[in-house]
């Protein structure tokens, strides 16, 4: 029972994060869109997947959702390094630097809530504890991660 509540302690830390992350996205994308305004796909996908991962989904669909939105994010900051008046924008610095703050807390509370899921699923999993885990309905736990299958790949390199 202790490792089913932490567990769910772990996942409202990370759902904290995921909202603060959420509120952030909206200034983000105005304070951009004000120099590069001939982006407007790339807006237009931050705001439909800022508002996804508001929404109550499964923690795969969260994860898929915010690895998508981070990946989407990640190309919003590569196009304002392209406009000087962005990166000199003291409300778009303030908001880079928050961002990057949220990443690592959610970083953090990702770090935590698989710790304990995994700590749950092996107690799930183990002899003797899995028989009273069985007879009182424990579940084991997906872990969350927000990293792209494809990112993990190496880059083919062709020297020929």
């Amino acid at each position: 029972m202790k490792l089913k509540n932490l567990s769910k302690e772990g996942w409202s830390g990370i759902d904290v994060q995921l909202k603060r992350r959420a509120d952030l996205i909206p200034e983000l994308v105005n304070t951009v869109k004000a120099y590069a305004a001939h982006e407007r796909e790339l807006f237009e996908k931050v705001t439909e997947l800022r508002n996804e991962t508001l929404a109550p989904h499964t923690i795969q669909e969260h994860a898929a959702t915010a690895g998508a939105l981070s990946r989407n994010l990640q190309k919003l900051l590569l196009i304002a390094e392209d406009y000087p008046e962005v990166k000199a924008n003291t409300n778009f610095l303030e908001l880079q630097k928050e961002l990057s703050r949220v990443e690592n807390t959610l970083q953090k509370a990702r770090r935590y809530y698989n710790g304990t899921v995994r700590e749950l699923n092996i107690k799930i999993e183990s002899f003797p504890s899995n028989i009273v885990a069985k007879g009182l309905g424990f579940e084991k736990r997906t872990f969350f991660s927000i990293g792209n299958e494809g990112d993990r790949n190496l880059p083919e390199i062709n020297l020929a």
